[in-house]
Formats: structure tokens, sequence, C-alpha cells
């Protein structure tokens, strides 16, 4: 049996930790009782960031963009339907760089949207531009 993977919450943010072979089973919080994948995009904010981006043994791919963003607004239904293809290998996350300016600094981002690969608080991939879907998964699918 491997070691357990800790994998944050999407709702209350809590850290699971779940052996390697059942991630596929989804699971369900310890503490909420609720499910640990969703299907969807988490947002982020300046509350919880820190810990989903320093805390995740699963792959975190972070879509930072803003509401006046056309090419952002563009690829949103594509990064929607990814979230529930990559899932549970990866989690799927949207930041709002309008709202959360000083972690958009801090990670540099230049342009928008912008795509970055953390895992473990490391990042490991870039990628800016919008995607289609099967473009933005195979990316994905390539950086872990």
């Amino acid at each position: 049996m491997s070691a357990p993977l800790q994998v944050v919450c999407p709702h209350c943010h809590v850290i699971n930790r779940v052996p390697p072979e059942r991630l596929a089973d989804g699971g369900v919080c310890g503490k909420c009782k609720q499910a640990l994948f969703v299907a969807h995009p988490l947002e982020l904010d300046g509350a919880n960031f820190d810990r989903h981006i320093g805390a995740s043994d699963i792959a975190l791919l972070v879509d930072f963009w803003a509401p006046w963003c056309a090419p952002c607004r563009m690829m949103a239904p594509h990064f929607e339907k990814a979230a529930a293809d990559l899932e549970p290998n990866m989690r799927l996350a949207k930041l709002n760089t309008e709202a959360e300016q000083g972690i958009a600094a801090r990670y540099a981002i230049r342009s928008i949207p912008t795509l970055v690969m953390f895992r473990r608080g490391r990042e490991l991939a870039r990628q800016s531009g919008a995607m289609d879907g099967p473009a933005l998964i195979r990316w994905a699918r390539s950086q872990v």
C-alpha cells in the first residue's frame, strides 16, 4: 500500500489523506462530508489559495483570468469541461486576477488567461493564451 496523498477539500479547505489506489473512488471530506472531487473548477481567493497550492499532493491547474477578458470568457467553458475529464488525477481552479491582484503579482501574471500547474507548492508549468478543450487537456496531461 502506498503512502496517502494529501487532497484539500474544495468546500471546507481541510486537508484529507487519500490512499492513491482509492483516488479514483472520489471520496468524501473527513470534516464536512462533501465530495472531494466535484467535476468543476474550484474558485480560489486570497483566503484559500495558499492552502490549495501548498498542501495538495495532486497537481493543481490554475486559470488566472479576469471578468473583462474576452479570451478568458471564451476559454471558460472548455476549462469547466476539462475539470470533469481530468479529475481526480488533478484539480482545476480559477483565480480572478482583478480581485486578487497581489497573488497575480506574486506569480508574475502578465497576460491572461494564463494557466499555471502546481504541485506541493511548486510551479511545474505555465502556458499563456486561450486554448480549446482538447488542447487544454492534452497540455495538462503532458505536464504531470
